[in-house]
């Protein structure tokens, strides 16, 4: 049994940011399709821009999003320092702000989880 913490940071401001999104959604999904495993997704920082690409379903990673999105999260802090929060809200996606408005990576570190960030 694996425990993982994803962390998307990456913006979509480049082709390497959509290199880092895929992998990372291909990763979340080999975790979340592993029985045992449990999985944390987290669009933090920059990361939280993808949302309401994701959620588009025209989206080339609408689909791969889909497969692991019951375990996605958002930074609630970073969603409105870079003008997703109403994006994030519209899609009903849970926000952490556990530590200073942000998620509290300690707190993963604390429960064993692997941090894996992209």
């Amino acid at each position: 049994m694996a425990k993982a913490a994803i962390v998307i940071l990456a913006g979509n401001e480049s082709h390497s940011d959509y290199g880092r999104l895929a992998n990372a959604l291909e990763a979340a999904k080999e975790f979340a399709e592993t029985e045992g495993d449990e999985l944390e997704l987290i669009f933090d920082g920059a990361g939280t821009q993808w949302i309401p690409e994701l959620e588009d379903e025209d989206s080339d990673y609408h689909e791969l999003y889909q497969a692991v999105r019951d375990d996605a999260a958002v930074c609630d802090f970073c969603s409105g320092a870079f003008g997703v929060e109403d994006a994030v809200a519209d899609a009903g996606l849970v926000t952490l702000d556990e530590y200073d408005g942000h998620p509290s990576i300690r707190s993963l570190v604390d429960d064993d989880y692997e941090i894996i960030t992209f």
